[in-house]
């Protein structure tokens, strides 16, 4: 009887004994995958709220069967989260080199919003005081704010990068072009002005930049690098002529060309660069201009060509307008901007890109015209939006066309414009 008794408490305690060390077993491993799961979990919760660091290495758990240790990878639990690398600027070794970028006119611009350029243009502009536009500024006495309305003024000086047409030399000397209907000139003192209007960028390419002579070129050229004005479409040889600007903003190369087909005559008043001499970078020819457009587009991530075609005083195209720029556009630019006509003429397009075929006088002469300024914002993934905004030149001022007046011009343009939808604001689509 005793021993039966103590037969029974003995297996009593080893049943016992087994059975709390398996309960300890098994609560050891439920613990260990608990706690990894609770690693595993916060490992994902830093990686889903770190916008800079890569996604941590997740443990890996590895059990076999039960009673064997829960282990994990030795490797992978010992990583630290590397941080992401930003992609790396391709220019910014350029951009340490100031001699390199001088020399091909290339300027850094920091932009007022991340990620995006808004580049504006506007038309023909002069400041020769012979004139109306000019002469009435002087009057007023107000500076370009005497001749610029102060929401268009707003628009170009907030601007990125603002380009306009310089239709006139910066010079004192020089005798007017024989038989040449309009010559002008203006004194360099108020070449400042540009800045004022909020200018980056001036083009040269235009039938009035050699109206006095060699000289009256060769004095515009000194005198906006002597105040440290960028210009494009002229120069002291044809090297100097053709050569682009660029501007590097957001990690993006924009490269301007500026070239002219007028005056359409052999030869023409307005002298084109030679090897040797100063010049305008002429393209009725445009072999030279297509030539230059590969160039750039080889190292550059936006082509813009602004050039001066067309015919005065008409909103109907000629075909010098539409072959070439069937032609520019082949060429594998993103944008091109007209001057020259002193009208506003259609905006097309011709495959993807958009042609403006003619911005207008902009602050020219003493006719009430229709005019506008067109700004393009470019993006990290390439041109986002193109708009049109109306203005009026009127009294020798530019005003921004609001209302009635905005909705005439932008209905005018509409019905000019086939090949392209305007919304109410001026935005620009392709039909």
């Amino acid at each position: 009887m005793r021993k039966e008794t103590a037969a029974g408490w003995l297996t009593a305690i080893l049943t016992c004994v087994l059975l709390t060390g398996c309960g300890s077993q098994a609560a050891g491993a439920a613990r260990t995958a608990a706690a990894i799961e609770s690693q595993a979990g916060s490992t994902e919760e830093i990686a889903d709220h770190s916008e800079e660091k890569a996604e941590k290495p997740r443990v890996v758990l590895q059990q076999e069967e039960m009673g064997k240790e829960t282990e994990r990878s030795e490797s992978e639990a010992g990583t630290e989260p590397e941080p992401e690398t930003d992609t790396p600027d391709p220019y910014a070794d350029l951009l340490k080199d100031p001699e390199v970028m001088a020399a091909n006119k290339i300027y850094a611009k920091e932009t007022a919003e991340p990620g995006k350029t808004r580049i504006v243009f506007a038309g023909d502009i002069l400041f020769d005081s012979h004139y109306a536009i000019m002469a009435s500024l002087l009057k007023r006495g107000q500076g370009i704010e005497g001749g610029i309305s102060a929401d268009l003024l707003s628009i170009m000086r907030d601007a990125d990068i603002f380009m306009v047409n310089n239709e006139f030399p910066y010079t004192n000397r020089g005798t007017p072009t024989a038989g040449k209907k309009f010559t002008f000139r203006a004194d360099p003192k108020y070449a400042s002005w540009l800045f004022d209007m909020g200018a980056d960028l001036v083009s040269l390419a235009n039938n009035h930049a050699y109206d006095y002579g060699e000289v009256s070129l060769t004095d515009t050229l000194d005198t906006l690098e002597s105040i440290g004005m960028p210009y494009v479409g002229a120069g002291r040889n044809l090297e100097e002529a053709v050569r682009p600007v660029s501007f590097i903003a957001n990690g993006k190369k924009f490269t301007f060309i500026s070239a002219t087909q007028i005056e359409r005559l052999n030869p023409p008043d307005t002298k084109g660069a030679t090897e040797t001499s100063p010049g305008v970078f002429r393209c009725l020819d445009i072999t030279k201009l297509l030539e230059v457009i590969g160039e750039a587009r080889a190292d550059s991530d936006y082509v813009i060509v602004y050039i001066h075609w067309g015919t005065e005083g008409t909103d109907k195209l000629d075909h010098w307008q539409t072959e070439q720029a069937a032609q520019i556009a082949a060429a594998d630019v993103d944008l091109i901007i007209g001057d020259h006509p002193h009208v506003l003429q259609p905006i097309g397009y011709v495959g993807e890109v958009p042609v403006v075929y003619s911005l207008g006088n902009y602050l020219f002469n003493s006719k009430s015209l229709d005019t506008c300024l067109v700004e393009a914002v470019f993006g990290t993934e390439g041109l986002e939006s193109l708009q049109f905004i109306p203005a009026k030149q009127e009294n020798c001022r530019v005003t921004k066309a609001e209302g009635a007046e905005k909705e005439r011009i932008l209905a005018y343009m509409r019905k000019i414009s086939p090949e392209t939808a305007i919304d109410d604001n001026g935005f620009i689509t392709a039909r």
